[in-house]
C-alpha cells in the first residue's frame, strides 16, 4: 500500500510581554587580618540585610541565600596568609517594581554592600507561555493547509507534533549599585531609583507532520 502524502511544517510565534518578576542580588563583604573578625563583620552585615528585607514582608515574592564564601588571601611569595575575606549573597525577587527600586537603594547605601540587578522575567507558569505555544500550533496548522491547497489537496490528519523551543529574552545585568551610589549626598534629599522594566520576548516553535489527500495540481 502506497503511504499517504505528507507535509512537514514549522510553526513559530514571537510575542512580547511586560515582565512579571524583578530580581536582584545583594552581596555583603568583609576583609580583615583576623579570621574571627572577618566572620563577625560579614555575618553582622548579612543580618543587617535580612533585617531590611524583613521590613518588606509579603512584598518580597522570594528570597534565598545563594552563596557564602570565606577564604584566606595569601601572598605571592608563599602560603603565608595575609588576610581573610568573606562574602554572603542573597537573591531577592519582587512583583512590585516601585518597591523593588526603593529596596535596592536602601541596601546599596550600606557599608561594603553591592547590589546587582535588576533582572526581569516572567513566571514559568505565566499564561503568556501557553498562549505562545497555542499560537505556534495554529501557525503550523495554517501553514500545512496552505501547502496542501497549493498542491490541490487537503490536510487529513496529524502524524506528529514536537515542541522545538520555548525561550524568553534575557535581560542585561545592571552594574553594581554600590559603585554608582557611593558617596551620595543626604542633604539634597533621599535619592530615588525609577526602574523601566524590560519587556520580555517569548518565542514558541513547533514542528508538525500531517498526511494530506492525493495532490491534484501535479
Amino acid at each position: 500500500m502506497t503511504p499517504a502524502p505528507m507535509v512537514a511544517v514549522r510553526g513559530e510565534v514571537v510575542r512580547e510581554a511586560d515582565p512579571e518578576l524583578g530580581s536582584f542580588t545583594v552581596t555583603v563583604s568583609a576583609r580583615d587580618k583576623d579570621r574571627a573578625a572577618t566572620l563577625t563583620r560579614v555575618t553582622g552585615r548579612h543580618q543587617a540585610v535580612r533585617a531590611v528585607l524583613d521590613q518588606y514582608g509579603d512584598a518580597i515574592e522570594h528570597r534565598e541565600t545563594r552563596g557564602v564564601n570565606v577564604y584566606p588571601e595569601t601572598k605571592r611569595s608563599g602560603e603565608r596568609v595575609s588576610a581573610y575575606a568573606g562574602s554572603i549573597s542573597t537573591t531577592v525577587t519582587m512583583t512590585d517594581f516601585a518597591l523593588l527600586g526603593e529596596l535596592m537603594l536602601r541596601l546599596a547605601d550600606a557599608d561594603q554592600t553591592s547590589v546587582y540587578g535588576p533582572r526581569w522575567s516572567l513566571r514559568p507558569t505565566s499564561p503568556v507561555h501557553r498562549d505562545a505555544r497555542r499560537a505556534a500550533v495554529a501557525e503550523a496548522i495554517g501553514r500545512a493547509r496552505e501547502y496542501a491547497e497549493a498542491l490541490g489537496a487537503q490536510v487529513i490528519r496529524l502524524v506528529e507534533l514536537a515542541d522545538v523551543e520555548l525561550s524568553r529574552g534575557q535581560a542585561e545585568y545592571a552594574r553594581p549599585m554600590r559603585m554608582t551610589l557611593a558617596g551620595a549626598t543626604r542633604g539634597a534629599g533621599e535619592p530615588q531609583l525609577n526602574l523601566d522594566p524590560q519587556r520580555q520576548t517569548i518565542t514558541a516553535q513547533v514542528e508538525a507532520r500531517f498526511t494530506i489527500s492525493e495532490p491534484t495540481a501535479l
